[in-house]
Protein backbone atom coordinates (compact mmCIF):
# COMPACT_ATOMS: atom_id res chain seq x y z
CA UNK A 1 0.00 0.00 0.00
CA UNK A 2 2.80 2.57 0.68
CA UNK A 3 4.11 2.04 -2.87
CA UNK A 4 0.62 2.57 -4.28
CA UNK A 5 0.30 5.76 -2.22
CA UNK A 6 3.52 7.05 -3.74
CA UNK A 7 2.31 6.20 -7.24
CA UNK A 8 -0.86 8.14 -6.40
CA UNK A 9 1.42 11.04 -5.49
CA UNK A 10 3.07 10.67 -8.90
CA UNK A 11 -0.33 11.11 -10.56
CA UNK A 12 -1.48 7.53 -11.14
CA UNK A 13 -5.25 7.16 -10.53
CA UNK A 14 -6.19 4.34 -8.16
CA UNK A 15 -8.28 2.69 -10.88
CA UNK A 16 -5.14 2.46 -13.06
CA UNK A 17 -3.12 0.54 -10.48
CA UNK A 18 -3.99 -2.83 -11.99
CA UNK A 19 -2.82 -1.90 -15.49
CA UNK A 20 0.57 -3.00 -16.85
CA UNK A 21 3.16 -0.41 -15.83
CA UNK A 22 5.28 0.41 -18.90
CA UNK A 23 8.55 2.29 -18.62
CA UNK A 24 9.50 4.48 -21.57
CA UNK A 25 13.27 4.87 -21.41
CA UNK A 26 13.83 8.00 -23.47
CA UNK A 27 17.24 9.23 -24.55
CA UNK A 28 15.95 12.64 -25.67
CA UNK A 29 18.55 15.40 -25.58
CA UNK A 30 19.16 18.72 -27.30
CA UNK A 31 22.80 17.71 -27.76
CA UNK A 32 22.39 14.92 -30.32
CA UNK A 33 20.76 15.49 -33.76
CA UNK A 34 19.56 11.90 -33.82
CA UNK A 35 17.64 12.49 -30.59
CA UNK A 36 16.30 16.06 -30.82
CA UNK A 37 13.00 14.92 -32.34
CA UNK A 38 12.16 12.41 -29.62
CA UNK A 39 9.68 14.64 -27.77
CA UNK A 40 7.09 13.90 -30.48
CA UNK A 41 7.83 10.17 -30.24
CA UNK A 42 7.45 10.24 -26.45
CA UNK A 43 3.92 11.58 -26.92
CA UNK A 44 2.84 8.93 -29.42
CA UNK A 45 4.37 6.18 -27.28
CA UNK A 46 2.39 7.39 -24.27
CA UNK A 47 -0.77 7.49 -26.37
CA UNK A 48 -0.09 3.99 -27.69
CA UNK A 49 0.48 2.55 -24.22
CA UNK A 50 -2.74 4.15 -22.96
CA UNK A 51 -4.64 2.87 -26.01
CA UNK A 52 -3.29 -0.63 -25.36
CA UNK A 53 -4.52 -0.56 -21.78
CA UNK A 54 -1.26 0.13 -19.97
CA UNK A 55 0.08 3.04 -17.95
CA UNK A 56 3.26 4.76 -19.24
CA UNK A 57 6.12 6.24 -17.22
CA UNK A 58 8.85 8.26 -18.90
CA UNK A 59 12.39 8.18 -17.51
CA UNK A 60 15.58 9.61 -18.95
CA UNK A 61 18.75 7.97 -20.25
CA UNK A 62 21.81 9.95 -21.44
CA UNK A 63 23.04 10.15 -25.01
CA UNK A 64 26.04 11.63 -26.76
CA UNK A 65 26.85 12.24 -30.42
CA UNK A 66 29.90 10.40 -31.66
CA UNK A 67 30.38 12.91 -34.47
CA UNK A 68 30.58 15.78 -31.99
CA UNK A 69 32.74 13.78 -29.55
CA UNK A 70 35.09 12.73 -32.36
CA UNK A 71 38.71 13.80 -32.53
CA UNK A 72 39.16 15.00 -28.94
CA UNK A 73 39.04 13.65 -25.39
CA UNK A 74 35.26 13.30 -25.51
CA UNK A 75 35.54 10.19 -27.65
CA UNK A 76 36.97 8.32 -24.65
CA UNK A 77 33.43 8.33 -23.25
CA UNK A 78 31.52 7.00 -26.26
CA UNK A 79 31.86 3.24 -25.83
CA UNK A 80 31.87 3.38 -22.01
CA UNK A 81 28.51 5.18 -22.20
CA UNK A 82 27.03 1.93 -23.53
CA UNK A 83 27.64 0.27 -20.16
CA UNK A 84 26.13 3.21 -18.28
CA UNK A 85 22.97 3.11 -20.42
CA UNK A 86 22.53 -0.62 -19.77
CA UNK A 87 23.05 -0.15 -16.04
CA UNK A 88 20.67 2.81 -15.81
CA UNK A 89 17.82 1.07 -17.63
CA UNK A 90 18.34 -2.03 -15.49
CA UNK A 91 18.38 0.01 -12.28
CA UNK A 92 15.15 1.90 -12.98
CA UNK A 93 13.26 -1.11 -14.31
CA UNK A 94 14.23 -3.30 -11.36
CA UNK A 95 13.77 -0.64 -8.67
CA UNK A 96 10.25 0.17 -9.87
CA UNK A 97 9.30 -3.41 -10.81
CA UNK A 98 8.16 -2.28 -14.26
CA UNK A 99 6.16 -4.82 -16.25
CA UNK A 100 7.60 -3.86 -19.64
CA UNK A 101 9.80 -1.31 -21.40
CA UNK A 102 9.82 0.73 -24.56
CA UNK A 103 13.39 1.76 -25.34
CA UNK A 104 13.47 5.05 -27.29
CA UNK A 105 16.89 5.39 -28.87
CA UNK A 106 18.77 6.18 -32.07
CA UNK A 107 22.48 6.87 -31.94
CA UNK A 108 25.57 4.82 -31.72
CA UNK A 109 26.07 3.41 -28.21
CA UNK A 110 22.61 4.07 -26.80
CA UNK A 111 20.87 1.43 -28.93
CA UNK A 112 23.22 -1.43 -27.98
CA UNK A 113 23.20 -0.29 -24.35
CA UNK A 114 19.42 -0.51 -24.28
CA UNK A 115 19.45 -3.92 -25.96
CA UNK A 116 21.98 -5.13 -23.38
CA UNK A 117 19.58 -3.99 -20.64
CA UNK A 118 16.65 -5.73 -22.33
CA UNK A 119 18.57 -9.00 -22.52
CA UNK A 120 19.79 -8.66 -18.94
CA UNK A 121 16.32 -7.89 -17.52
CA UNK A 122 14.46 -10.41 -19.68
CA UNK A 123 11.11 -8.62 -19.38
CA UNK A 124 8.88 -7.59 -22.32
CA UNK A 125 10.72 -4.87 -24.28
CA UNK A 126 10.39 -3.14 -27.64
CA UNK A 127 12.93 -0.77 -29.16
CA UNK A 128 11.85 2.33 -31.08
CA UNK A 129 14.69 3.88 -33.06
CA UNK A 130 14.06 7.51 -34.01
CA UNK A 131 15.15 7.10 -37.63
CA UNK A 132 17.74 8.25 -40.15
CA UNK A 133 18.39 11.84 -41.14
CA UNK A 134 17.52 12.95 -44.66
CA UNK A 135 20.35 13.78 -47.04
CA UNK A 136 21.71 17.29 -47.26
CA UNK A 137 21.64 19.36 -50.44
CA UNK A 138 23.92 21.87 -52.09
CA UNK A 139 22.23 22.73 -55.35
CA UNK A 140 21.62 19.44 -57.14
CA UNK A 141 24.34 17.68 -55.15
CA UNK A 142 23.33 15.33 -52.33
CA UNK A 143 25.40 15.54 -49.18
CA UNK A 144 26.13 13.27 -46.22
CA UNK A 145 28.07 13.71 -43.00
CA UNK A 146 31.25 11.71 -43.58
CA UNK A 147 32.06 12.45 -47.21
CA UNK A 148 31.09 16.09 -47.02
CA UNK A 149 32.44 17.15 -43.62
CA UNK A 150 35.07 14.78 -42.19
CA UNK A 151 36.68 13.99 -45.55
CA UNK A 152 36.18 17.58 -46.70
CA UNK A 153 38.75 18.63 -44.07
CA UNK A 154 41.38 16.56 -45.89
CA UNK A 155 40.29 17.93 -49.28
CA UNK A 156 40.55 21.47 -47.93
CA UNK A 157 44.03 20.68 -46.60
CA UNK A 158 45.04 19.52 -50.11
CA UNK A 159 43.63 22.67 -51.68
CA UNK A 160 40.85 20.85 -53.58
CA UNK A 161 38.14 23.04 -52.04
CA UNK A 162 38.26 26.56 -50.63
CA UNK A 163 37.06 27.92 -47.30
CA UNK A 164 33.79 29.14 -48.79
CA UNK A 165 32.83 25.63 -49.96
CA UNK A 166 33.97 24.19 -46.64
CA UNK A 167 31.57 26.55 -44.82
CA UNK A 168 28.74 25.66 -47.23
CA UNK A 169 29.26 21.97 -46.57
CA UNK A 170 29.26 22.61 -42.82
CA UNK A 171 25.90 24.36 -43.12
CA UNK A 172 24.16 21.98 -45.53
CA UNK A 173 25.48 18.43 -44.96
CA UNK A 174 23.17 17.66 -42.02
CA UNK A 175 19.77 19.33 -42.63
CA UNK A 176 17.89 18.25 -39.51
CA UNK A 177 16.99 15.60 -36.96
CA UNK A 178 17.90 11.94 -37.29
CA UNK A 179 20.85 9.56 -37.30
CA UNK A 180 23.48 10.54 -39.88
CA UNK A 181 22.46 9.44 -43.36
CA UNK A 182 24.63 6.42 -44.07
CA UNK A 183 25.25 2.92 -42.77
CA UNK A 184 27.18 4.28 -39.85
CA UNK A 185 26.79 2.64 -36.45
CA UNK A 186 23.45 4.22 -35.49
CA UNK A 187 21.55 3.22 -38.62
CA UNK A 188 23.29 -0.15 -38.83
CA UNK A 189 22.23 -0.96 -35.26
CA UNK A 190 18.66 0.14 -36.04
CA UNK A 191 18.61 -2.28 -38.98
CA UNK A 192 19.97 -5.11 -36.84
CA UNK A 193 17.49 -4.37 -34.04
CA UNK A 194 14.61 -4.75 -36.49
CA UNK A 195 16.19 -7.91 -37.93
CA UNK A 196 16.56 -9.42 -34.46
CA UNK A 197 12.83 -8.86 -33.99
CA UNK A 198 13.19 -6.25 -31.23
CA UNK A 199 11.47 -3.40 -33.08
CA UNK A 200 8.35 -3.25 -35.23
CA UNK A 201 8.59 -3.98 -38.98
CA UNK A 202 9.70 -0.93 -40.95
CA UNK A 203 11.07 0.89 -37.91
CA UNK A 204 14.77 0.97 -38.80
CA UNK A 205 14.60 2.99 -42.00
CA UNK A 206 11.46 5.09 -41.39
CA UNK A 207 12.77 8.65 -41.72
CA UNK A 208 13.15 10.79 -38.60
CA UNK A 209 10.47 13.44 -38.22
CA UNK A 210 8.01 11.97 -40.72
CA UNK A 211 4.57 10.67 -39.82
CA UNK A 212 5.39 7.02 -40.59
CA UNK A 213 7.81 7.02 -37.66
CA UNK A 214 5.10 8.39 -35.35
CA UNK A 215 2.65 5.73 -36.57
CA UNK A 216 5.22 3.04 -35.76
CA UNK A 217 5.70 4.66 -32.36
CA UNK A 218 1.98 4.47 -31.58
CA UNK A 219 1.88 0.82 -32.65
CA UNK A 220 4.94 0.14 -30.46
CA UNK A 221 3.16 1.60 -27.43
CA UNK A 222 0.09 -0.55 -28.02
CA UNK A 223 2.10 -3.68 -28.70
CA UNK A 224 4.27 -3.57 -25.56
CA UNK A 225 1.14 -3.91 -23.42
CA UNK A 226 0.15 -7.01 -25.40
CA UNK A 227 3.63 -8.50 -24.91
CA UNK A 228 3.31 -8.01 -21.16
CA UNK A 229 -0.06 -9.76 -21.12
CA UNK A 230 1.31 -12.66 -23.17
CA UNK A 231 4.57 -12.91 -21.22
CA UNK A 232 6.79 -12.45 -24.29
CA UNK A 233 10.15 -11.44 -22.81
CA UNK A 234 13.28 -10.15 -24.52
CA UNK A 235 15.21 -13.43 -24.46
CA UNK A 236 12.33 -15.19 -26.22
CA UNK A 237 13.06 -12.85 -29.13
CA UNK A 238 16.86 -12.54 -28.86
CA UNK A 239 17.74 -16.16 -29.61
CA UNK A 240 20.76 -17.70 -31.33
CA UNK A 241 18.86 -17.50 -34.63
CA UNK A 242 18.14 -13.80 -34.07
CA UNK A 243 21.85 -13.02 -33.72
CA UNK A 244 22.76 -15.06 -36.80
CA UNK A 245 20.09 -13.25 -38.82
CA UNK A 246 21.37 -9.91 -37.55
CA UNK A 247 24.95 -10.68 -38.59
CA UNK A 248 23.69 -11.78 -42.00
CA UNK A 249 21.82 -8.53 -42.58
CA UNK A 250 24.78 -6.55 -41.24
CA UNK A 251 27.22 -8.00 -43.77
CA UNK A 252 24.64 -7.88 -46.58
CA UNK A 253 24.21 -4.16 -45.98
CA UNK A 254 27.93 -3.47 -45.62
CA UNK A 255 27.26 -2.08 -42.14
CA UNK A 256 29.46 -0.63 -39.43
CA UNK A 257 32.30 -2.67 -37.93
CA UNK A 258 31.18 -1.44 -34.49
CA UNK A 259 28.29 -3.87 -34.66
CA UNK A 260 30.77 -6.67 -33.96
CA UNK A 261 31.48 -5.20 -30.52
CA UNK A 262 27.81 -4.56 -29.85
CA UNK A 263 26.38 -7.90 -30.95
CA UNK A 264 29.04 -9.71 -28.91
CA UNK A 265 28.08 -7.63 -25.85
CA UNK A 266 24.31 -8.08 -26.31
CA UNK A 267 24.72 -11.82 -26.88
CA UNK A 268 26.68 -12.10 -23.65
CA UNK A 269 23.79 -10.50 -21.74
CA UNK A 270 21.32 -12.83 -23.49
CA UNK A 271 23.31 -15.94 -22.59
CA UNK A 272 24.11 -16.67 -26.24
CA UNK A 273 27.47 -18.14 -27.32
CA UNK A 274 28.64 -15.91 -30.17
CA UNK A 275 32.34 -16.27 -31.07
CA UNK A 276 34.05 -13.61 -33.18
CA UNK A 277 34.68 -16.21 -35.90
CA UNK A 278 30.92 -16.44 -36.53
CA UNK A 279 30.97 -13.03 -38.20
CA UNK A 280 33.49 -14.18 -40.76
CA UNK A 281 31.71 -17.48 -41.40
CA UNK A 282 28.40 -15.76 -42.12
CA UNK A 283 30.06 -13.01 -44.18
CA UNK A 284 31.70 -15.56 -46.48
CA UNK A 285 28.34 -17.09 -47.42
CA UNK A 286 26.27 -13.87 -47.62
CA UNK A 287 26.25 -11.52 -50.64
CA UNK A 288 26.58 -7.76 -50.20
CA UNK A 289 23.38 -6.19 -51.52
CA UNK A 290 23.69 -2.42 -51.02
CA UNK A 291 26.09 0.45 -51.63
CA UNK A 292 24.95 2.84 -48.93
CA UNK A 293 27.52 5.44 -47.90
CA UNK A 294 30.33 5.11 -46.91
CA UNK A 295 30.52 2.06 -49.19
CA UNK A 296 28.84 3.85 -52.10
CA UNK A 297 26.64 6.77 -53.14
CA UNK A 298 23.26 5.75 -51.67
CA UNK A 299 21.68 6.99 -48.44
CA UNK A 300 19.40 5.39 -45.88
CA UNK A 301 16.41 7.22 -47.37
CA UNK A 302 17.03 5.27 -50.59
CA UNK A 303 16.80 1.99 -48.69
CA UNK A 304 13.58 3.19 -47.05
CA UNK A 305 11.93 4.09 -50.34
CA UNK A 306 12.99 0.77 -51.87
CA UNK A 307 11.33 -1.35 -49.18
CA UNK A 308 13.45 -1.01 -46.03
CA UNK A 309 14.58 -3.96 -43.93
CA UNK A 310 11.62 -6.18 -44.96
CA UNK A 311 12.91 -5.88 -48.54
CA UNK A 312 16.47 -6.79 -47.47
CA UNK A 313 15.05 -9.78 -45.60
CA UNK A 314 13.10 -10.79 -48.69
CA UNK A 315 16.32 -10.89 -50.74
CA UNK A 316 18.00 -12.99 -48.04
CA UNK A 317 15.03 -15.25 -47.25
CA UNK A 318 16.69 -18.58 -48.19
CA UNK A 319 19.51 -17.80 -45.73
CA UNK A 320 17.38 -16.66 -42.78
CA UNK A 321 16.48 -18.72 -39.73
CA UNK A 322 12.97 -18.69 -38.30
CA UNK A 323 12.67 -16.49 -35.21
CA UNK A 324 9.84 -14.71 -33.37
CA UNK A 325 9.60 -10.91 -33.31
CA UNK A 326 7.88 -8.37 -31.07
CA UNK A 327 5.26 -7.86 -33.79
CA UNK A 328 3.99 -11.41 -33.30
CA UNK A 329 5.11 -12.48 -36.79
CA UNK A 330 8.07 -14.74 -37.45
CA UNK A 331 10.94 -12.94 -39.16
CA UNK A 332 10.60 -15.22 -42.19
CA UNK A 333 6.92 -14.25 -42.52
CA UNK A 334 7.97 -10.58 -42.53
CA UNK A 335 10.60 -11.42 -45.15
CA UNK A 336 8.01 -13.07 -47.39
CA UNK A 337 5.88 -9.92 -47.28
CA UNK A 338 8.86 -7.68 -48.03
CA UNK A 339 8.67 -5.98 -51.41
CA UNK A 340 11.95 -4.74 -52.90
CA UNK A 341 11.31 -1.85 -55.29
CA UNK A 342 13.72 -2.15 -58.18
CA UNK A 343 17.12 -3.84 -58.20
CA UNK A 344 19.44 -0.83 -58.08
CA UNK A 345 19.44 0.12 -54.39
CA UNK A 346 18.72 -3.31 -52.90
CA UNK A 347 20.36 -5.79 -55.25
CA UNK A 348 19.18 -9.32 -55.96
CA UNK A 349 21.15 -12.07 -54.25
CA UNK A 350 22.13 -13.54 -57.63
CA UNK A 351 23.40 -10.13 -58.84
CA UNK A 352 25.05 -8.70 -55.72
CA UNK A 353 27.45 -5.82 -55.26
CA UNK A 354 29.98 -8.41 -54.08
CA UNK A 355 29.64 -12.15 -53.50
CA UNK A 356 30.76 -11.82 -49.87
CA UNK A 357 29.41 -9.69 -47.05
CA UNK A 358 30.99 -6.45 -45.89
CA UNK A 359 32.97 -7.50 -42.79
CA UNK A 360 36.00 -9.73 -42.42
CA UNK A 361 37.81 -11.03 -39.35
CA UNK A 362 41.60 -11.14 -39.73
CA UNK A 363 43.99 -13.09 -37.55
CA UNK A 364 47.74 -13.58 -37.56
CA UNK A 365 50.74 -12.86 -35.40
CA UNK A 366 49.76 -9.18 -35.16
CA UNK A 367 46.20 -10.03 -34.06
CA UNK A 368 46.19 -13.51 -32.45
CA UNK A 369 42.67 -13.02 -31.07
CA UNK A 370 41.37 -11.29 -34.17
CA UNK A 371 40.81 -7.92 -35.80
CA UNK A 372 38.01 -6.51 -37.94
CA UNK A 373 37.92 -4.74 -41.29
CA UNK A 374 34.96 -3.36 -43.22
CA UNK A 375 36.32 -4.63 -46.51
CA UNK A 376 33.20 -3.54 -48.41
CA UNK A 377 34.64 -0.01 -48.00
CA UNK A 378 38.16 -0.98 -49.13
CA UNK A 379 39.32 -0.48 -52.71
CA UNK A 380 40.05 -3.99 -54.10
CA UNK A 381 43.56 -2.84 -55.01
CA UNK A 382 44.26 -2.71 -51.26
CA UNK A 383 42.96 -6.17 -50.38
CA UNK A 384 46.60 -7.27 -50.41
CA UNK A 385 49.11 -4.70 -49.19
CA UNK A 386 52.61 -4.65 -47.74
CA UNK A 387 53.91 -1.51 -46.07
CA UNK A 388 56.33 -0.05 -43.57
CA UNK A 389 54.99 0.73 -40.10
CA UNK A 390 54.76 4.27 -38.76
CA UNK A 391 53.87 3.86 -35.11
CA UNK A 392 51.90 6.24 -32.87
CA UNK A 393 50.94 5.68 -29.25
CA UNK A 394 47.82 7.87 -29.50
CA UNK A 395 45.34 9.01 -32.15
CA UNK A 396 46.22 12.69 -31.69
CA UNK A 397 49.86 12.18 -32.68
CA UNK A 398 48.84 10.21 -35.78
CA UNK A 399 46.35 12.89 -36.81
CA UNK A 400 48.96 15.61 -36.52
CA UNK A 401 51.38 13.66 -38.71
CA UNK A 402 48.73 12.98 -41.36
CA UNK A 403 47.64 16.61 -41.53
CA UNK A 404 51.30 17.72 -41.72
CA UNK A 405 51.79 15.57 -44.84
CA UNK A 406 54.24 13.25 -43.11
CA UNK A 407 52.49 10.00 -44.12
CA UNK A 408 53.72 8.78 -47.50
CA UNK A 409 52.41 6.06 -49.86
CA UNK A 410 53.48 2.58 -48.81
CA UNK A 411 52.94 3.26 -45.10
CA UNK A 412 50.95 1.28 -42.54
CA UNK A 413 49.91 3.74 -39.85
CA UNK A 414 49.80 1.93 -36.48
CA UNK A 415 47.80 3.62 -33.71
CA UNK A 416 48.03 1.75 -30.42
CA UNK A 417 47.16 2.14 -26.74
CA UNK A 418 43.69 3.13 -27.91
CA UNK A 419 41.95 -0.15 -27.02
CA UNK A 420 39.26 -0.60 -24.37
CA UNK A 421 41.81 -0.44 -21.52
CA UNK A 422 44.56 1.60 -23.12
CA UNK A 423 42.39 4.40 -24.50
CA UNK A 424 40.61 4.02 -22.24
CA UNK A 425 37.32 3.64 -24.07
CA UNK A 426 38.50 2.43 -27.49
CA UNK A 427 38.19 5.70 -29.38
CA UNK A 428 36.94 5.76 -32.96
CA UNK A 429 39.54 6.76 -35.53
CA UNK A 430 37.26 8.59 -37.97
CA UNK A 431 39.32 11.76 -38.05
CA UNK A 432 42.59 10.12 -39.16
CA UNK A 433 40.89 7.68 -41.55
CA UNK A 434 38.87 10.50 -43.12
CA UNK A 435 42.00 12.63 -43.39
CA UNK A 436 43.82 9.78 -45.15
CA UNK A 437 40.97 9.46 -47.66
CA UNK A 438 40.59 13.21 -48.08
CA UNK A 439 44.30 13.59 -48.80
CA UNK A 440 44.17 10.97 -51.55
CA UNK A 441 46.01 8.18 -49.71
CA UNK A 442 43.16 5.64 -49.59
CA UNK A 443 44.82 3.32 -52.13
CA UNK A 444 48.39 3.61 -50.84
CA UNK A 445 48.21 3.77 -47.02
CA UNK A 446 46.68 1.33 -44.52
CA UNK A 447 45.81 1.92 -40.87
CA UNK A 448 45.95 -0.66 -38.06
CA UNK A 449 44.74 0.01 -34.53
CA UNK A 450 43.62 -1.61 -31.29
CA UNK A 451 41.00 1.15 -31.26
CA UNK A 452 37.96 1.14 -33.49
CA UNK A 453 36.40 2.97 -36.39
CA UNK A 454 33.24 4.90 -37.09
CA UNK A 455 30.70 3.20 -39.31
CA UNK A 456 31.60 6.02 -41.69
CA UNK A 457 35.20 4.88 -42.09
CA UNK A 458 36.30 3.71 -45.50
CA UNK A 459 39.63 2.51 -46.79
CA UNK A 460 42.05 -0.24 -45.63
CA UNK A 461 41.49 0.32 -41.91
CA UNK A 462 41.87 -2.64 -39.55
CA UNK A 463 40.57 -2.18 -36.02
CA UNK A 464 39.81 -4.10 -32.82
CA UNK A 465 43.31 -5.65 -32.92
CA UNK A 466 43.34 -8.12 -30.03
CA UNK A 467 45.03 -8.47 -27.62
CA UNK A 468 45.36 -4.70 -27.32
CA UNK A 469 48.65 -2.95 -26.65
CA UNK A 470 47.83 -2.22 -22.99
CA UNK A 471 47.55 -5.99 -22.44
CA UNK A 472 50.94 -6.54 -24.07
CA UNK A 473 49.51 -7.72 -27.38
CA UNK A 474 51.84 -7.92 -30.41
CA UNK A 475 50.71 -4.47 -31.59
CA UNK A 476 52.64 -3.09 -28.58
CA UNK A 477 55.83 -4.58 -30.03
CA UNK A 478 55.72 -2.96 -33.48
CA UNK A 479 58.55 -0.54 -34.32
CA UNK A 480 58.85 2.12 -37.01
CA UNK A 481 60.01 0.51 -40.25
CA UNK A 482 58.68 -2.98 -39.52
CA UNK A 483 56.90 -4.59 -42.45
CA UNK A 484 53.20 -5.32 -42.01
CA UNK A 485 51.32 -7.50 -44.49
CA UNK A 486 47.58 -7.20 -45.03
CA UNK A 487 45.85 -10.07 -46.86
CA UNK A 488 42.06 -9.73 -46.72
CA UNK A 489 41.27 -12.69 -49.03
CA UNK A 490 43.29 -14.99 -46.74
CA UNK A 491 42.05 -13.15 -43.61
CA UNK A 492 45.60 -12.52 -42.41
CA UNK A 493 47.31 -9.61 -40.64
CA UNK A 494 51.01 -10.30 -40.28
CA UNK A 495 53.91 -8.49 -38.62
CA UNK A 496 56.90 -9.61 -40.71
CA UNK A 497 59.37 -9.80 -37.83
CA UNK A 498 61.08 -13.03 -36.69
CA UNK A 499 59.51 -14.73 -33.68
CA UNK A 500 62.79 -14.55 -31.76
CA UNK A 501 62.96 -10.78 -32.21
CA UNK A 502 59.33 -10.41 -31.07
CA UNK A 503 60.09 -12.53 -28.00
CA UNK A 504 63.04 -10.24 -27.22
CA UNK A 505 60.84 -7.15 -27.55
CA UNK A 506 58.14 -8.75 -25.42
CA UNK A 507 60.60 -9.37 -22.61
CA UNK A 508 61.68 -5.73 -22.64
CA UNK A 509 58.13 -4.33 -22.89
CA UNK A 510 56.51 -2.57 -19.94
CA UNK A 511 52.95 -1.31 -19.82
CA UNK A 512 52.79 2.48 -19.85
CA UNK A 513 51.09 4.43 -17.11
CA UNK A 514 47.32 4.80 -17.55
CA UNK A 515 46.35 7.90 -19.53
CA UNK A 516 43.43 8.67 -17.22
CA UNK A 517 43.63 8.04 -13.50
CA UNK A 518 40.39 9.48 -12.07
CA UNK A 519 36.67 9.28 -12.53
CA UNK A 520 34.53 6.87 -14.50
CA UNK A 521 37.10 6.14 -17.20
CA UNK A 522 39.67 5.07 -14.63
CA UNK A 523 37.21 2.57 -13.14
CA UNK A 524 36.13 1.45 -16.63
CA UNK A 525 39.73 0.71 -17.66
CA UNK A 526 40.18 -1.60 -14.67
CA UNK A 527 37.05 -3.63 -15.46
CA UNK A 528 36.70 -3.74 -19.24
CA UNK A 529 37.59 -6.86 -21.23
CA UNK A 530 39.07 -7.27 -24.70
CA UNK A 531 37.47 -6.20 -27.98
CA UNK A 532 37.18 -9.81 -29.17
CA UNK A 533 34.82 -10.34 -26.20
CA UNK A 534 32.74 -7.25 -26.96
CA UNK A 535 34.63 -4.80 -24.70
CA UNK A 536 32.13 -5.41 -21.92
CA UNK A 537 32.67 -4.54 -18.28
CA UNK A 538 33.11 -7.66 -16.21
Amino acid sequence: MPARALYCAAGVPQEAMGKPFIGIATSFTDLVPGHTGMRALERVLENGVHAGGGYPFLFGVPALCDGIAMGHSGMHYSLPLRELVADMVESVAEAHALDGLVLLTNCDKITPGMLMAAARLDIPCIVLTAGPMQGGRMGSRRLSLINDTFEAVGRYQRGEIDEKELKQLEAEACPGEGACQGLYTANTMACLTETMGMSMPGCATAIAGLSKKRHIGFATGERIVELVRKGVTARKIMTQAAFENAIRVDVALGGSSNTVLHLLAIAREAGIDLPLSEFDRIARETPQLTTVTPVGPDLMEDVEYCGGIPAILNRLLPLLKKNPTVSGYDITAIAKKGKPIGDDIIRRADKPVRPEGGLAVLTGNLAPKGSVVKHSAVDPSMFEFKGKARVFDAEDAAMAAIMAGQIKPGTVVVIRYEGPKGGPGMREMLSPTSAIMGMGLGTSVALVTDGRFSGGTRGPCIGHVSPEAMDGGPIALVKDGDTIILDIPKRKLTLDVPAAELAKRKKAWKAPAPKITRGYLSRYAKLVCSADEGAVVR
